[in-house]
């Protein structure tokens, strides 16, 4: 102001008027200039623009002007207008003359640093000169400007011009504490604690800096002043800060091995943004671990997945420790396992991998075979300490790993002395465990390897005995027979499992080979020594009646008959029925006919109730009660058409009414029977006694026209039809293969309907069958049960189907298996035709008619246990497969009460699956430990129950042994392809959980 009063007076010399005017003015701008000024100063930035924007518009003083634009400029800035920055630019080079240029450009930076926009405050003093600021300015300008660095992180600036005030009274003690903090950043921790002394005494700092050097401490291993800078922190600081003192603190104490005071730091530790990493678990694990908290050990530890380095080495060896401490085997042999695959630490991988050699011996192993891995322990330790324990175990394992598969593959590779007795008993359980999947030749080899090691007297004879039985299911009954003499005459035998039935079966074998005294005293032997078994002490009276009812020996058959009556066993009606045939062969007719008439009234839907009425009506014809017969055959007639006694019993009618001069009514039976069975045996016996009737009344020509509506009568080629028959029947009866074809197909194509058509047709089948080619034997079979029942229908109906079922065909399979079902009189083909209806139409999907004949199968009770399996299997996978898991649930849970092999190893899978699903996950893993030591050959559903296991661990929290159990899935079943993909999706969205609260996992 003072200048603009000294160029007043000047100008007051020029001219008085025109001073007089221009002072006038000038006075009044002056005025409204000062005011702005006092808006500007009371930071009314809007007001004073407008008003200096005014007196910039008005005045003619350039210096004014120059002024009013650096302050609307300013003033821009503070309001924060669109082009603030372009005004103090064109101030600038508007008035480059101006005083306040570099004013400008100070004054537009600090107010940004004040506003903390420090990049923005970069920009202006970057533009300002500070050679020309007084000293407390330029301490200002290099203080803002080494901060507003700082911010950026560009700490190598920032240091510059820190140190340019660091001895300053105003900005010194500022500048030490962030070159200390920017020290600290970078772990140069020596020169921030100089830093952070030089400002130690001042409270402002105090408070920030604890932290600071409690970490800084820590990190330098002074763990006892990193607690106590620390605990004297922890009540200044912020909760965020808290967190990070608990872990500092904990920390400590862990280090200095007091894990009691270190455990409640530990836990009070919020982790990095909400999350723990491997470490921080592992530490307080085993602060738990020391004060021998294994449970809560066990939750730290587990939590640890995709550990990779000595830290996670060293967290598994102690998780499985723990694990060990509180029983839970099973979950230790994971954590051994993943221990032992680490090098970080030799002496823990070795230490790990012993202890998983022994716990897998001990347990079994769902991955690997046990000898496999006691075998990979002793290459990779070969030195070891504990080599000869080892050793001993490994000959062990070949039997208790019960993977008799692969033991037996590393026995062939290593017969070495001391392993021959674990090869004698593998073998002979591993023949066991295809003799029990109906491979009954790979059995037979490995009992003979068995037999041949003969280093335990014992295996010796349970192998021979069981060689005996493949023997007689491969037909070879004479072997049988003398496999099952030489067990019983085996020193140890009498201590063997299998001698209470070696009686029975050596009888079934001599039964099978027609010596019927024999099989009657070992059957006899049995039934005396036995009495526990009912099921086969009731087969072996049957038998033991059968024999004695074939050798003529009727009165102990009938004895043995009431045996199995007076059991109420299944087979009670057969027992009943032979009993009443033999009275026939004791003379006493009038007792077969009071039994049998009980027998049709009593078991009236029995499978013998044709057979019966049959024999009654036959046993009225020899005592010439002629109408008992009649009526008895219309019985049978009317209540079992598809007997194939119907067309014997209208047969024997025709000839009842013959003997007995009725022509009339024997011509009708006789026609009748032609009629509905033609080209039968029965048939051909009709036509033959109707013509002795017709020649009898002189009726020929009659005759002659009836028989020529006949297509299987050939009159006229009779001669030669029953000579070509007979040249193939000949070279069949001598078993003549390749002479026998060549005959019957020449008779089959000379006479298609001939007199021997049925047989012909059959017997070529049979011998095209016998011969491998079953194609060829089609057409054949076909022809027979083309034909109304006879008595090789029923044969060639099972053959035909299992022609058809070989090849897989079961759309052709499928109605001839319901004819066999329909018309067959032996209750094992009835059987064969159900079961093998419900697997025929599971394999078409027909999974409600394929539950219908299991259902039909599962009724029957004299099917035997590999049958009714067979069923159930049948049921459950429909189940399964229709999403009806309830009924899956229940077949699954009848299957595992009888099922062997396999199926037994399915019937587990799906009983953990079920128990999965009710949440019973201890329970769950029980079952899938039981299938890994006691199924482990069946890698299929061991693999798959793997994945359960995985699945309970993780509902019980054990994130651990889930994610290494299905990680070792993907490693170790890689042959099968859907298992690996269903372990894979599991184990992604498992570790996408835990990525939520662990920040080591990657997903």
């Amino acid at each position: 102001m003072i200048k603009y009063l000294k160029l007043s007076f000047l100008v007051v010399f020029f001219s008085g008027t025109l001073l007089a005017q221009q002072s006038s003015v000038y006075t009044h701008d002056l005025s409204e200039f000062n005011r702005a000024i006092e808006l500007y100063k009371d930071k009314q930035y809007q007001a004073a623009q407008i008003l200096f924007d005014k007196v910039k518009t008005k005045t003619h003083n350039q210096e004014v002007e120059a002024d009013c634009a650096y302050y609307i400029a300013n003033c821009a800035i503070r309001l924060n207008q669109m082009g603030a920055d372009v005004l103090v630019e064109a101030f600038v080079e508007d008035y480059p003359t101006s005083t306040k240029t570099n004013q400008a450009y100070i004054e537009v930076a600090h107010y940004y640093f004040d506003e903390g926009n420090y990049p923005k405050s970069l920009e202006w003093f970057d533009k300002a000169d500070s050679n020309s600021m007084s000293q407390a300015d330029k301490e200002k300008y290099n203080f803002q400007k080494g901060y507003a660095y700082f911010t950026a992180k560009n700490n190598k600036e920032a240091t510059k011009y820190f140190n340019m005030v660091v001895n300053s009274k105003t900005f010194g003690s500022q500048a030490k504490y962030y070159l200390g903090y920017m020290s600290y950043e970078t772990d140069d921790y020596k020169s921030a604690n100089e830093y952070f002394e030089q400002v130690s005494d001042q409270d402002k700092y105090k408070e920030k800096m604890g932290y600071f050097q409690a970490d800084m401490n820590f990190k330098l291993g002074n763990f006892q002043k990193a607690i106590d800078l620390g605990e004297a922190q922890m009540p200044k600081s912020r909760a965020d800060e808290k967190s990070e003192l608990s872990k500092i603190i904990g920390e400590s104490y862990f280090n200095l091995k007091k894990y009691d005071k270190a455990l409640p730091y530990l836990l009070d530790y919020k982790g990095k943004k909400g999350k723990w990493n491997n470490t921080d678990f592992y530490q307080l694990g085993y602060a738990y671990y020391q004060q021998k908290d294994y449970e809560n050990a066990i939750a730290q530890f587990n939590k640890i997945i995709e550990g990779n380095d000595a830290v996670a080495q060293n967290a598994y060896y102690h998780l499985a420790e723990s694990y060990l401490k509180t029983d839970k085997k099973q979950q230790a042999l994971n954590a051994f396992k993943t221990a032992s695959e680490m090098e970080f630490d030799a002496k823990i991988q070795e230490d790990a991998y012993l202890n998983y050699a022994k716990l897998s011996y001990e347990i079994g192993n769902p991955y690997q075979s046990v000898p496999e891995i006691m075998n990979a322990y002793l290459a990779k330790y070969p030195n070891s300490s504990y080599k000869q324990e080892i050793n001993t175990l490994l000959i062990s394992s070949y039997i208790t790993s019960k993977n008799y598969k692969e033991a037996l593959s590393l026995l062939e590779k290593n017969k070495s002395p001391e392993n021959k007795l674990a090869y004698q008993k593998v073998t002979f359980y591993r023949g066991l465990e295809l003799y029990t999947d109906g491979d009954f030749k790979g059995a037979y080899s490995l009992f003979k390897k068995s037999i041949a090691e003969n280093k335990d007297a014992k295996f010796s004879a349970r192998a021979i005995f069981w060689k005996g039985e493949t023997e007689y299911n491969l037909d070879q009954f004479e072997e049988a027979k003398l496999s099952f003499l030489q067990f019983l005459n085996a020193t140890e035998a009498a201590t063997t499992p299998e001698y209470k039935n070696a009686n029975y079966n050596l009888a079934y074998a001599y039964f099978k080979l027609k010596e019927y005294d024999n099989a009657i005293k070992y059957f006899g032997d049995f039934t005396t020594s036995q009495k526990e078994d009912r099921i086969r002490l009731t087969d072996a009276y049957l038998r033991l009646a059968d024999c004695n009812f074939i050798s003529a020996k009727y009165w102990p058959a009938m004895d043995a008959y009431n045996k199995v009556i007076d059991m109420k066993s299944v087979d009670s009606d057969y027992a009943a029925f032979q009993k009443g045939i033999s009275y026939g062969f004791v003379n006493k007719p009038d007792k077969k006919i009071e039994d049998l008439e009980k027998f049709a009234k009593a078991y009236a839907t029995s499978q013998y109730a044709d057979d019966a009425l049959y024999e009654l009506g036959n046993t009225y014809v020899n005592q010439n009660q002629d109408s008992n017969a009649i009526i008895t055959y219309d019985k049978l007639i009317n209540n079992y058409k598809s007997s194939s006694y119907v067309a014997k019993a209208i047969l024997k009618q025709g000839l009842i009414y013959y003997n007995g001069n009725k022509e009339e009514q024997a011509l009708v039976k006789f026609k009748k029977v032609v009629a509905e069975y033609p080209n039968s045996p029965e048939s051909l016996e009709a036509v033959s006694t109707a013509r002795l009737i017709y020649v009898d009344n002189g009726k020929v020509d009659e005759y002659a026209d009836w028989v020529k509506t006949l297509s299987f009568v050939e009159v006229s080629n009779a001669d030669l039809d029953n000579d070509t028959y007979e040249s193939a029947e000949k070279q069949y009866l001598q078993n003549n293969a390749k002479q026998a074809i060549s005959g019957f197909t020449s008779y089959v194509s000379k006479f298609p309907n001939g007199l021997h058509a049925l047989k012909a047709n059959f017997y070529l089948a049979q011998l095209y069958f016998a011969d491998n080619l079953e194609n060829n034997a089609i057409k054949h079979y076909e022809f027979v049960i083309s034909k109304p029942r006879n008595e090789f229908t029923e044969q060639a109906l099972a053959r035909l189907c299992q022609v058809h079922l070989k090849a897989k065909n079961y759309d052709s399979a499928i109605p001839v298996l319901q004819r066999l079902e329909t018309e067959a009189e032996f209750p094992q083909n009835t059987t064969y035709a159900q079961s093998n209806l419900m697997k025929s139409y599971y394999e078409k999907e027909d999974f409600a008619n394929a539950v219908v004949y299991a259902d039909k199968v599962l009724k029957n009770d004299k099917i035997e246990d590999r049958i009714k399996s067979d069923a159930q299997i049948i049921v459950a996978r429909s189940a399964i497969k229709t999403n009806d898991e309830a009924k899956a649930k229940e077949a699954y849970d009848k299957l595992n009460k009888i099922a062997k092999g396999e199926l037994k190893a399915e019937a587990l899978y799906y009983d953990a699956y079920f128990k999965n699903k009710e949440g019973k996950f201890d329970a769950s893993n029980k079952v899938v430990e039981k299938i890994a030591v006691d199924y482990s050959g069946y890698k299929y559903f061991g693999s798959k129950a793997l994945i359960i296991m995985a699945k309970n661990y993780f509902s019980l929290e054990d994130s651990f042994q889930a994610t290494e159990i299905l990680q070792s899935v993907i490693d170790n079943f890689t042959e099968f392809e859907d298992v690996t993909a269903e372990a894979q999706k599991e184990l992604d969205f498992i570790k996408a959980e835990e990525a939520k609260r662990n920040s080591s996992i990657t997903n």
